[in-house]
């Protein structure tokens, strides 16, 4: 059976340390795809920064070049919140997989309030990345059925969307930070040139 994992997150925007957790996902989970989803309204977030259109542009020229890495903007288009567990019904409902939900450990740690979080637990093995020496802290919510956990170890890598907004809005150099396609784009559009202050709070 075809082994499918998920990616969500607002890309906002997308940085190195999604692609070294996307990498090791692809290849701990040895998956045959690893589908990226750009978040639309998600329920946890208030306000975005770059739009829809801007996000998904920058998240396709990042993941040029890995066939397997495979963009969805089924949550860009949906209308009202967005819920991690109403895409894997729908994608669940129109495809045979084995489903990995891939996750950092700040969104694993924040679990229990997901919507639906008990169905999506039945509907998905979980991915947890792991930074060397830091394992995921046990967690309740799976302590029922490990079997639906696996970790994803992943390299030392500090970047945060957070800190690259505040240094483009500074006029600092961020360019290490995202591949060079992406930083081409922010460059072009005048992505986050906003006051420093209005640019925190979305990794």
């Amino acid at each position: 059976m075809k082994r499918i994992g998920l990616l969500g997150g607002s890309f906002d925007p997308p940085h190195h340390a999604h692609l070294a957790l996307a990498h090791a996902a692809l290849e701990h989970l040895q998956l045959d795809e690893l589908r990226w989803l750009p978040a639309g309204d998600p329920w946890q977030k208030t306000r975005r920064l770059a739009s829809a259109a801007d996000r998904e542009a920058m998240v396709r020229l990042a993941i040029e070049g890995e066939p397997r890495f495979v963009l969805d903007d089924r949550e860009l288009r949906r209308s009202g919140a967005s819920y991690t567990v109403d895409t894997l019904r729908e994608l669940q409902a129109g495809e045979q997989a084995e489903w990995f939900l891939v996750l950092g450990q700040d969104q694993y740690a924040n679990l229990h309030t997901w919507h639906d979080w008990p169905e999506l637990l039945r509907r998905v093995t979980l991915a947890v990345a792991a930074r060397a020496g830091i394992e995921p802290a046990p967690s309740e919510l799976v302590a029922a059925a490990p079997h639906r956990m696996q970790v994803v170890p992943l390299p030392p890598l500090a970047v945060s969307a957070t800190e690259i907004r505040e240094r483009i809005a500074a006029g600092r150099d961020y360019t290490d930070m995202v591949p060079d396609a992406v930083a081409r784009y922010i460059d072009r559009h005048h992505l986050y040139r906003g006051h420093p202050q209005e640019l925190n709070g979305h990794p």
